[in-house]
C-alpha cells in the first residue's frame, strides 16, 4: 500500500468519526480536534469547493475588489479567503464555531475580525446589509449547518451583494440538497435574491463513504441580493 493511499485511509477514518458527532457541542469539538491536520487532510481529499466557490465569486464581481469586504461563514482555517485574496479581494470577516479553528485562521494575517458563532444555535454575528459578498463552503449539508441559515446571509448581504454557497451532491445529502433548493428558490420568489448561476460539479472531492467510489459530486450556487 502506497505512503498516498495509507494517509486517504487516515483521513478517511477521521471524517467517518465526525458522522458520528451528533450535538451541536461534539461537532465543535471534532473540529477543535481536527483543526491542526485540517489543511493537509482536505488536499488529501482533492477538495475542490474553496477554489470552485471562489472561482464563482470572481468570474461575476466586478466592483472594487480590494475595497469589498467578504464576510466568510464557517472560515474554518481559511482556506476560502486564501483563495479569494488570490482574485484581488483583501478584506474579511471570518465566523465559524471553532475556537481553534478560528486561531488558526487569525494566524493566517487573512482577516480583519473574526467571530465564534454555533450556526443554527446563535444569531450570525455580523451586521446586516453591510458586506459585499458573502460566503459559506463545506457547512452546508446534512448534520452541519440547517437549511434556513441561508436566510441570515442574505440579510448580511448589502444590496447589489453576492452570496456564495456549496453543498454535496452525494448520496448521503441528497434530501439536504432538495430541502436547500427550495429554500433558495423560495427566497427568489420572495424578491430577496436572484439567482446568478448554479453550478454542478462531478468532482468535489474524493469519496470516503464505503457506497462510494471515486469522486463524489457538488454545487455552487451564486445569487446577487436584490
Amino acid at each position: 500500500m502506497s505512503a498516498v493511499t495509507n494517509t486517504f485511509e487516515k483521513v478517511k477514518a477521521v471524517i467517518l468519526s465526525a458522522h458520528e458527532s451528533s450535538t451541536p457541542t461534539e461537532k465543535v469539538n471534532f473540529y477543535n480536534s481536527w483543526a491542526e491536520n485540517y489543511d493537509q487532510d482536505v488536499a488529501v481529499l482533492d477538495y475542490r469547493a474553496p477554489s470552485l466557490a471562489a472561482n464563482s465569486i470572481s468570474s461575476h464581481f466586478s466592483s472594487d475588489r480590494e475595497a469589498a469586504v467578504v464576510l466568510d461563514v464557517a472560515c474554518g482555517t481559511g482556506l476560502v479567503a486564501k483563495q479569494l485574496k488570490t482574485h484581488g479581494f483583501g478584506r474579511f470577516v471570518g465566523v465559524d464555531g471553532s475556537e481553534v479553528m478560528l486561531e488558526l485562521a487569525r494566524e493566517s494575517g487573512l482577516y480583519q475580525d473574526l467571530k465564534q458563532c454555533l450556526l443554527g444555535e446563535e444569531q450570525l454575528p455580523a451586521q446586516w446589509g453591510l458586506f459585499d459578498v458573502v460566503v459559506i463552503v463545506g457547512a452546508l449539508s446534512v448534520g452541519q449547518v440547517p437549511v434556513d441559515v441561508v436566510r441570515e446571509l442574505c440579510k448580511s448581504a448589502k444590496p447589489g451583494g453576492y452570496v456564495c454557497m456549496t453543498t454535496r451532491s452525494n448520496h448521503d445529502n441528497v434530501e439536504y440538497k432538495v430541502a436547500l433548493a427550495r429554500e433558495l428558490k423560495r427566497m427568489e420568489e420572495e424578491g430577496l435574491w436572484t439567482c446568478v448561476e448554479v453550478t454542478e460539479v462531478e468532482e468535489w472531492e474524493r469519496a470516503v463513504s464505503e457506497q462510494e467510489d471515486g469522486y463524489i459530486p457538488g454545487a455552487v450556487y451564486l445569487y446577487k441580493k436584490l
